[in-house]
């Protein structure tokens, strides 16, 4: 079956998306010293063009972009941001794929959850804000290219992408040859035009990305558990027992560690640990995060 117009409008826009974005996530990582993986590049350590990830319960998910630590062409190394890419045209739809890019990330995000992953999306067209605020409250860092700085990044160079249901294929057909066959230069220019106007938007995105990646420990904490366990019908039976209550260093049988690191941004990472070694695999973990 042919190809719709229509349809490979929207991947050209999200090839778009990729050219934009790429290249400042190839500078971040190479800053950091981090490894970014994404669809196409080639690397004899996954088979194929995509990037993809199993969660817990063993489904696969392909995403756009995986920056790692520790991984290189070879080595596949410990996720820490996870990106996604989207383009829609009609706000009908901009919900049920903001639900696409959750269902996708967040199953990860809960596996990896100890490297406690940058959560990003890179969206274009016509989204709702409610689909966006969506991802927002989900932990997404949302990275969004207004419809209209679209239409006016071609715009500048002549090239009017305007289009709706009605527009008919012909029409869609014509202006996607242009643009394929468009010069190297022409495009760069429309790039450019398409970054001066979401600048801000941007360097908000790499700002939480690089407060995410570029942390550092700033305090741990370990409390040692111990007593036995007081179970009580009531609160005021609960009451009358820490009344005369008496707590002294080691009373009890030993429980378990509680555990929490705090990080120079905010974030925090907490665990409940019985076994003193598996203590030190976690802190250890942690350090190399």
């Amino acid at each position: 079956m042919a190809e719709s117009p229509a349809h490979r409008f929207g991947q050209m826009i999200g090839e778009l998306l990729e050219s934009v974005v790429r290249p400042q996530l190839e500078e971040f990582c190479r800053d950091q010293g981090l490894y970014l993986d994404y669809q196409k590049r080639d690397r004899p350590a996954r088979s194929g063009k995509k990037v993809s990830w199993t969660d817990q319960y063993g489904n696969a998910h392909d995403l756009d972009f995986v920056i790692e630590r520790e991984g290189t062409d070879q080595q596949i190394g410990r996720p820490v941001a996870f990106i996604e890419s989207a383009w829609r045209r009609y706000t009908k739809h901009s919900r049920n794929k903001a639900q696409e890019i959750q269902g996708a990330i967040l199953p990860l995000a809960e596996k990896y959850r100890w490297n406690n992953p940058f959560l990003g999306t890179v969206l274009a067209g016509v989204f709702t804000e409610g689909s966006l605020e969506q991802l927002r409250s989900l932990g997404f860092q949302v990275l969004y290219f207004p419809y209209d700085s679209l239409v006016a990044a071609f715009q500048s160079e002549g090239i009017n992408i305007a289009f709706d249901e009605g527009t008919p294929d012909h029409v869609f057909r014509k202006t996607t040859n242009r643009i394929e066959n468009a010069p190297p230069e022409q495009m760069a220019r429309i790039r450019a035009h398409l970054v001066a106007a979401n600048q801000a938007a941007i360097d908000s995105f790499f700002v939480a990305l690089r407060r995410r990646l570029g942390r550092h420990v700033t305090r741990v904490i370990v409390i040692p558990l111990y007593g036995r366990v007081n179970e009580f019908a009531t609160i005021e039976a609960a009451l009358q027992f820490l009344d005369g209550h008496m707590i002294y260093e080691g009373s009890g049988e030993f429980r378990k560690y509680e555990i929490r690191v705090e990080f120079s941004n905010g974030d925090k990472v907490e665990a409940s640990i019985e076994a003193k070694d598996k203590v030190k695999e976690f802190l250890d973990f942690v350090e190399r995060q």
